[in-house]
């Protein structure tokens, strides 16, 4: 049995980014027993009882009468998860001389290995890949489950792995120069499409499709408010279906959070997230679920995960004051920090906010109220949890009146395919107004700092903000609030094909700001 130095290489995750890892394994005589140093977390650790089991499928590989030491470097960076298995199982191997040194070394493994010598699938392979890739690495070992998620990166090539002893045959024919074969990975079968959410079935609601467009055209954030049954929840459903497709770099980040959350699939038939992501958590969500976090290994959470797409909150006021406030930062910096102790991990959160609130408890607190139950206390701490520095961040605050019998049978709206035709127009208007000030192609209006929007070229003249430049004065608007209105004012300019927005369009923006608010 051979003895000596072996080295190859993985990836670590940090976040929804990766890092690569050099793994040593050191093979001597001695008191047997099997070490792993690098600042791994206990699944990292545990990986040794798993190695040991599976050894025991190739002959001359007897690592528990062998004492092996593994080193997973940068020593000090933390490793967490189970995709640290197969690059130690192929390093021990080449330190036993059972697997070509020269072959592994520049090689990445990704994967699990089970007791039975199976290597199993893990979460995150594209963006782990996709770092290897960054790295210069050509060569990806990846399990078979992964391998559709893997081949979504360009300029490496990926060879999928169903078991150890498979992978031993393999790297033992190429150290004696015959050629091999990748396995094959089965087909799956294409998952039926979802339903179309089309936006003609919501029944009347003039100004709430109104301000859906102005928020999908300009990337705003929307309240709706209204009593239940209105059609709150329809409307915000259908906000995707007006955005326009993601591009190839915002496909390839939507999606490397999608694996990092283990909510890709399996198999061959995986590809690139094309459409924004429509994320719905319940009232009921904690804040490490909403925001991001977790005891040990910390991991996104629902703003992330609505990364380019919309973040819908249902029911609003049932959620934590806490959840609520924590949503502060990550809509003004389009990131999340999760600080602990040994690290501290950033995850992308530019999303588009979507509120829905009942006018009180009982939900009846509407028109004339005469069916509330509720007291003016009891409404006041329920809707107080959307005031202050959360509601000034909402841009459009539109009140949803239930239809009327007369609705019932009236014709079809617009469908979301014609609202949509007029969001890519409006988008790619100010794609190139912005692209300069924003340094991007794909720029909205809500993304423009407002400095920008009141100084030269773009200030709009006084006789155009009046009513907005009195709301500022007064105190009934604050600066940030002034800002958001300009913006929305240039979006509805944009959705009605106007080169600059006027005092009707400002005046627009304005109203449907505070609309809610006056309702409720």
């Amino acid at each position: 049995m051979g003895q000596g130095l072996g080295r190859t290489r993985s990836v670590g995750l940090r976040g929804v980014t990766g890092f690569v890892v050099d793994v040593e394994a050191h093979v001597a005589p001695g008191l047997p027993g099997f070490a792993i140093s690098g600042l791994g977390d206990s699944a990292v650790k545990q990986s040794s009882d798993r190695i040991k089991a599976a050894a025991g499928l190739i002959d001359d590989m007897v690592v528990s009468q062998r004492r092996v030491t593994v080193n997973l470097s940068p020593a000090g960076e933390r490793k967490v998860g189970t995709g640290f298995d197969l690059a130690i199982f192929v390093a021990v191997g080449a330190a036993m001389r059972l697997v070509p040194t020269a072959v592994v070394r520049d090689v990445v493994h990704i994967g699990e290995v089970g007791l039975d010598g199976t290597v199993r699938a893990v979460p995150g392979v594209l963006p782990l890949v996709r770092t290897a890739a960054m790295a210069g690495v050509r060569h990806v070992v990846v399990p078979v489950a992964n391998a559709g998620e893997a081949r979504l990166v360009s300029g490496v090539q990926v060879h999928p792995v169903a078991d150890v002893p498979e992978l031993v045959r393999r790297y033992d024919a190429l150290g004696k120069g015959r050629g091999v074969e990748d396995v094959q990975v089965p087909a799956v079968v294409e998952p039926p499409p979802e339903p179309v959410r089309d936006l003609s079935e919501v029944v009347g609601q003039a100004d709430a499709k109104l301000a859906l467009e102005i928020a999908a055209a300009g990337g705003h954030h929307l309240l709706l408010a209204g009593p239940p049954g209105a059609g709150k929840t329809m409307l915000a459903e259908r906000l995707p279906g007006l955005l326009p497709a993601l591009g190839e770099a915002e496909s390839m980040e939507v999606t490397a959070i999608h694996s990092v959350l283990g909510a890709l699939g399996a198999g061959e038939d995986v590809r690139l997230i094309s459409r924004p992501p429509f994320v719905a958590p319940h009232h009921g969500a904690s804040q490490a679920a909403v925001i991001g976090g977790g005891s040990g290994h910390i991991r996104p959470g629902a703003i992330t995960q609505a990364h380019r797409g919309v973040l819908f909150l249902d029911e609003t006021p049932e959620f934590d004051k806490g959840v609520l406030q924590s949503l502060r930062t990550p809509l003004e910096r389009g990131t999340v920090s999760i600080a602990r102790a040994q690290e501290t991990v950033t995850f992308p959160s530019r999303f588009q906010l979507v509120l829905a609130a009942n006018p009180c408890p009982c939900g009846n607190g509407w028109g004339k109220g005469l069916d509330c139950t509720c007291t003016p206390l009891m409404r006041r701490s329920y809707f107080g949890k959307l005031s202050g520095p959360l509601l000034d961040r909402v841009d459009l605050q539109v009140h949803v009146q239930p239809p009327g019998l007369s609705m019932a049978g009236a014709a079809p709206g617009e469908s979301s395919a014609a609202v949509a035709s007029r969001v890519a127009g409006a988008r790619d208007a100010q794609g190139e107004r912005w692209r300069a000030v924003l340094g991007r192609r794909r720029g909205v209006n809500a993304d423009v700092p407002g400095s920008v929007l009141r100084g030269r070229p773009w200030r709009l003249p006084t006789s155009a903000t009046t009513t907005l430049d009195r709301a500022l004065e007064s105190g009934a608007l604050s600066l940030r609030g002034y800002d958001r209105t300009l913006r929305c004012a240039w979006t509805i300019a944009d959705v009605m094909g106007l080169q600059r927005p006027g005092r009707a369009e400002v005046d627009l923006a304005l109203s449907l700001r505070h609309r809610a608010g006056a309702a409720a």
